[in-house]
């Protein structure tokens, strides 16, 4: 694993703590299919929670924020479709955790960040 993979994996295991903390669960880490990845797959009471977790260490390009476009969105909700399809349809929202540094300090969450329509 490089740098760069290992602060993606710190990063997602400090979003999946603080949301725990929340109160919600973690049904599963990094899911993945053609075309798209999921960080997290939380529950939160019945509604399947679809988490990008974003880790910005320069805000020269619009931070951690910024670098949810359009594209990476579409690629979410691609892989949360296939999701669904596996485990079953639930309500489920798409939240993001954006952290600007590796402290829970600069964390982030956005819920309901994007739709799937």
């Amino acid at each position: 694993m490089n740098t760069r993979q290992a602060k993606g994996a710190a990063a997602e295991r400090l979003a999946a703590d603080y949301l725990i903390r929340q109160g919600l669960s973690v049904v599963e880490h990094n899911f993945r299919v053609r075309g798209g990845e999921i960080d997290l797959v939380c529950r939160d009471g019945k509604t399947t929670v679809f988490v990008e977790v974003r880790l910005r260490s320069r805000s020269d390009f619009g931070g951690a924020a910024a670098s949810i476009t359009a594209t990476k969105q579409a690629r979410l909700i691609l892989a949360a479709r296939h999701w669904l399809v596996r485990h079953g349809e639930t309500p489920c929202r798409f939240d993001c955790v954006l952290l600007d540094g590796l402290d829970e300090d600069t964390l982030e969450w956005l819920r309901n960040a994007f739709s799937a329509d």
